[in-house]
């Protein structure tokens, strides 16, 4: 009864831990869940505000598929102001969210059989929008002392004929790496000898680093006119449920995502969209409170992670809020008469035993890790880290 295509369909495994950890919190268990990519924090009151205004001033009709004028105009000004990317208002789409963002390229872009390269660890819905798209991703995996980084050797040596894309993402989920202007600079000179393919830039995460600024790859020699620039308001300004994300792109691309999105969702959702236009509008000094706990977070789950057996981290990450540690030493291993195989193993032992929620390493491409979010309170970081000592000791 059921198509191929939704048979052969991953399902997301940040979705699905997040999903267990729920049932098992409707059960009476108290879980503490480090599986998603959800900031703890209220979204700020000059946001909230706007939103208010927006439904007293009756915005609740359908809006543009590819958003309000006056958002589109707080987008390009946010990217001059922040990436130093000029944009026209015609070559922004605003979507639900920043996956949609992602998928309407894909759809828009891909043919059957054309090859996607996707560095790893990558973020768990590339492949399965590639693979919707009737495309074939093509996996690159960094060396293992990289800091989860591949080389421009790497990436010149994954291109074939039928290679039509490329997805970057920095700061990265899950390795919360960052790449620098010049290991950027180096992709952009492999890439202007093959001018035929599309970057797609993922920058999600862009306020939130550590000490090194992440890079809008648009900006690099020769290639805004091939990069689709995405981010969204989900990550920096906390605002995970409100669903908007925007896409800077070369006209035809925009069309092509705003026609595509018009046969699938139409306009994102009205009064989220007039809070995005106060949320860009204002300076992201206004969130920096944020990104300084989060470096707080990031610097106390490294000290209280590296405490435990069997889990490694080699470098701190640099941006983003997770952590990704080698646990493969703890594979052959029995705890509380369960024996870990691999990274799945070990994630549904911490859940149903410790009652924490980590995300295997399998769904990003790196089996011999998991990952781990300090987007949740000390408190909770510090006692889940807390029951995962003691299950594993």
């Amino acid at each position: 009864m059921l198509s191929e295509k939704i048979k052969s369909l991953p399902i997301s495994q940040t979705v699905a831990m997040t999903a267990k950890a729920h049932d098992l919190k409707n059960q009476g268990i108290d879980v503490i869940t480090l599986s998603a990519g959800e900031p703890d924090f209220n979204i700020p009151d000059y946001i909230k505000e706007a939103a208010v205004e927006a439904i007293n001033d009756n915005y609740h009709k359908y809006s543009p598929v590819d958003g309000y004028l006056d958002l589109k105009k707080s987008i390009c000004k946010k990217f001059k102001r922040d990436n130093n990317l000029d944009y026209d208002v015609d070559q922004i789409v605003v979507s639900t969210g920043a996956k949609q963002s992602i998928a309407n390229v894909c759809m828009s872009l891909i043919n059957k059989g054309d090859e996607v390269l996707i560095p790893t660890p990558y973020w768990v819905s590339y492949s399965a929008m590639v693979a919707l798209a009737e495309g074939v991703p093509v996996f690159i995996n960094p060396d293992e002392d990289s800091n989860y980084k591949i080389t421009p050797q790497q990436l010149e040596s994954a291109i074939t004929d039928k290679t039509k894309m490329l997805m970057l993402n920095s700061p990265n989920n899950p390795s919360g790496s960052v790449f620098t202007e010049q290991e950027y600079l180096e992709f952009s000179k492999v890439l202007a000898k093959y001018p035929n393919i599309i970057i797609v830039s993922d920058e999600i995460y862009e306020h939130i680093n550590y000490g090194v600024k992440s890079v809008s790859f648009a900006t690099l020699p020769g290639m805004y006119d091939r990069t689709v620039t995405v981010n969204g308001i989900s990550k920096a300004y906390a605002m995970t449920g409100w669903r908007i994300g925007y896409l800077g792109a070369p006209k035809v691309i925009a069309k092509a995502c705003n026609k595509m999105q018009g046969q699938i969702t139409s306009g994102a959702n009205c009064i989220a969209q007039r809070a995005t236009i106060k949320a860009l509008e204002e300076s992201p000094e206004k969130i920096q409170y944020m990104v300084d706990e989060f470096k707080i977070r990031r610097d106390f789950i490294i000290d209280l992670v590296t405490q435990i057996n069997g889990f490694i981290i080699k470098e701190p990450p640099m941006g983003a809020f997770y952590i990704f540690p080698d646990i493969s030493e703890l594979f052959g291993k029995t705890f509380k008469g369960v024996t870990v195989n691999d990274a799945n193993d070990l994630s549904m032992l911490i859940l149903e035993k410790a009652h924490v929620a980590t995300v295997p390493g399998d769904a990003f491409g790196y089996p011999d890790c998991i990952r781990i979010s300090y987007s949740a309170s000390r408190e909770q970081i510090e006692e889940a880290i807390k029951r995962i000592k003691d299950l594993l000791s």
